[in-house]
């Protein structure tokens, strides 16, 4: 069993023990493994363990690694997720390689998105990233800006809007970890009360994953605790 394997089956057993400690079914959590600055080959690894999911930050960085991983498994049904920051000029490689985009907090980039997305492809998923926290070096809409959002996000075509994601302000306190995530459900439980058939609730990593889950997280963005520390140098 590799490594990577291992350390897989045991973030599947804390998100199965935190689904159960919320008295959910495990298969309501979908992981999300976050492959940002790891190769092809460690997705593969992943991929033969069973891992559908991956996300990825750094876009030419995702390309080339789809694009290897496709090659070395055509047939593979592998979900592409974009999670990192979008710039106005990156969004057509993203609206033509990814199934996901979870940090949209502009019109303007859903709005290209969604022009940009080629015929014949299924509807982008779509999560609206919320600035949980008010932290000033925290991308994301403010909540009272979400409403206005999601509703434009919600007309445009070849776009799909799934629901909220949000990186709240890391705590080491569980009672603070969760106030945080129950304040993006509070914001998800109000926009479909308005009418937005929203599913997905994205929060949650390796260090809070049992708080998100217990607030209703449906996907959890997990990295370091599968694929082993990152070196950005």
């Amino acid at each position: 069993m590799s490594t990577i394997e291992e350390k897989l089956q045991a973030v599947r057993r804390a998100i199965a023990q935190a689904a159960s400690d919320a008295r959910r079914p495990a298969d309501s959590v979908t992981l999300l493994a976050v492959s940002k600055t790891f190769g092809a080959d460690a997705v593969l690894a992943a991929a033969a363990a069973g891992q559908t999911a991956f996300g990825e930050n750094y876009l030419q960085e995702a390309l080339d690694k789809i694009a290897a991983v496709r090659l070395a498994l055509p047939q593979a049904s592998l979900a592409w997720h974009f999670i990192g920051p979008i710039q106005s000029n990156k969004t057509r490689p993203i609206a033509e390689h990814f199934d996901w985009v979870h940090t949209v907090e502009r019109e303007k980039i859903a709005a290209r998105l969604s022009e940009q997305r080629p015929e014949g492809m299924p509807d982008i998923n779509i999560c609206l990233q919320v600035n949980i926290s008010g932290e000033a070096s925290k991308s994301g809409v403010a909540p009272d800006d979400l409403p206005a959002l999601a509703h434009a996000v919600a007309k445009l075509p070849r776009l799909r809007l799934r629901g909220l994601m949000a990186i709240p302000e890391p705590q080491s306190e569980p009672a603070l970890q969760r106030a945080a995530f129950a304040q993006l459900r509070e914001l998800y439980e109000q926009l479909r009360a308005e009418g937005l058939p929203l599913d997905t609730l994205s929060m949650g990593m390796s260090a809070d994953l049992q708080a998100a889950v217990l607030e209703g997280a449906t996907i959890v963005r997990v990295g370091s605790a599968i694929f082993g520390a990152r070196d950005y140098s």
